[in-house]
């Protein structure tokens, strides 16, 4: 059997606590701004912005737990609380955005007063931070649904932020008080479209699906080609957490030549190809009996005829 494990998680972990750092920073001014002025606006904001801050704490605290030893009760560790933390994360970004859509359709009836120069200045700065801080995560975020889901608070607050200051200025220009929901009313949308691809592929994976990038066929077909492989079966894939992924697989192998050689190559390709983190390979040496052939995984996963025409459902 070959095992191969991959550990870098925490090269996120500085950009978690610098992201978790400056947003508190920001909630604790843009909170004092709203005492000074008296403005609700600033003060309403500071507090959604602060729940985000909870979203970010949530999925650092994931990622930290993905870097746990194996014990003998958790033999895989802890990584599936990334997958957890990304259902939570993605959850808690739908409640915002059905706070936004209630707070935008309740103004077009009863519009807001216009944004003064401080809102407009402290949302500037918002917008600044967020967007900062949602870069932080560009990089992981689609090989990690975790990571994506910080990306998703941060670029979802800089969004709110970004169209506070565009909605401000455009009706102090114009005057039409309709501006300032209107925009409120497109992020939400926006930030919905995101969320729920989130909140999907996180309970995807939480329920041990295949990850979307992997095309079963293509995977079965490059196992049964390799040398001596006369046969693949029990063939499975998983997430282990929101960046990790496990493969486990029974090869008819008669000929135990060269055995060891043809396990590194696998696993090494596995890689290199499909991002497979822990590979397990079992050789069988007996000839087939029963339905152990290719037509049973085709029967229990709906693998297709074609080589390539597999689905990841």
């Amino acid at each position: 059997m070959a095992h191969e494990h991959s550990h870098d998680a925490g090269e996120y972990n500085w950009a978690f606590g610098l992201g978790v750092a400056l947003n508190i920073g920001f909630v604790i001014v843009e909170a004092a701004f709203g005492l000074i002025t008296g403005s609700l606006a600033l003060l309403a904001d500071a507090g959604h912005n602060a729940g985000d801050v909870l979203g970010l704490i949530l999925a650092w605290g994931a990622n930290l737990l993905m870097q746990r030893s194996p014990t003998k009760r958790h033999t895989y560790g802890w990584r599936s609380s990334s997958i957890l933390a990304a259902m939570l994360n993605s959850l808690i970004l739908l409640v915002a955005v059905g706070g936004i859509v209630r707070e935008a359709v309740s103004r077009f009836s009863d519009p807001g007063p216009l944004a003064g120069t401080t809102v407009i200045w402290v949302a500037a700065i918002g917008t600044a931070i967020n967007l900062g801080t949602a870069l932080l995560f560009m990089g992981g975020r689609e090989r990690d649904l975790n990571l994506r889901g910080a990306f998703m608070h941060m670029a979802a607050d800089a969004g709110v932020s970004a169209g506070v200051v565009v909605a401000g200025l455009a009706m102090r220009a114009t005057g039409w008080l309709w501006l300032d929901p209107a925009v409120s009313l497109v992020i939400a949308a926006v930030i919905f479209w995101g969320t729920w691809r989130l909140l999907r592929d996180a309970f995807h994976l939480a329920m041990g699906g295949v990850p979307r990038n992997i095309d079963m066929d293509e995977l079965h077909d490059y196992l049964a080609g390799l040398p001596g492989v006369e046969d693949v079966h029990d063939l499975h894939v998983w997430g282990l957490s929101t960046a990790q992924v496990a493969l486990t697989a029974h090869i008819l192998k008669p000929d135990p030549t060269d055995d060891d050689a043809l396990i590194d190559e696998a696993t090494v390709e596995l890689r290199a190809r499909y991002d497979i983190d822990h590979v397990t390979l079992q050789w069988e040496r007996g000839k087939l009996t029963g339905c152990r052939d290719r037509s049973c995984d085709r029967e229990v996963y709906g693998l297709s005829e074609g080589k390539n025409g597999g689905s990841n459902e």
